[in-house]
């Protein structure tokens, strides 16, 4: 179903988000990684799978640094697949390297919520990964698009879009 049903669990609220300064919303919510062996191929270069998992983790974090848990979201029965994906390699990123994955919320549209990344060198100075991703909301029990954003979820995510811009 499309709509929050009252028995329900509902979103935390977020008023989190009523004080910007106390995140770092400055555009873009940043995530530090470091490669491990498992994310390398045998030359110690980062495997291309390793920067979408960062991308997945960073979003999940974003979301979770304003009161959203994505448990949260699938007990609301909305799941948010990707749809669309698109992704630049610039860089190599080596073993035992720092980074920092850097990702927003770009734009909300109806159900369609469009993310951007930029995975950078500690010092900023580096730009290794840049990508664009697409999710779609997705009502769990019914396995079809949502016709709507639950409504807690469409309003934290205003307030994301609100300090993004």
């Amino acid at each position: 179903m499309s709509e929050e049903k009252p028995n329900q669990p509902k979103l935390p609220p977020t008023s989190a988000l009523d004080n910007p300064s106390s995140h770092v919303f400055e555009n873009w919510f940043e995530y530090p990684i470091r490669v491990q062996p498992h994310h390398t191929d045998y030359a110690g270069n980062v495997w291309h799978g390793s920067y979408l998992a960062w991308m997945e983790e960073a979003r999940v974090e974003c979301l979770r640094s304003i009161g959203i848990e994505f448990s949260d979201l699938v007990a609301l029965g909305c799941d948010l697949p990707v749809v669309e994906l698109s992704v630049r390699y610039h860089r190599s990123i080596l073993l035992g390297m720092a980074a920092v994955v850097k990702t927003r919320m770009a734009e909300v549209t109806g159900v369609r919520i469009d993310w951007d990344y930029a995975i950078v060198s500690t010092d900023r100075q580096q730009l290794y990964v840049t990508a664009k991703v697409t999710l779609v909301a997705l009502d769990r029990e019914r396995g079809k698009i949502m016709r709507q954003l639950p409504p807690s979820f469409k309003d934290a995510l205003v307030k994301i879009s609100a300090l993004n811009t």
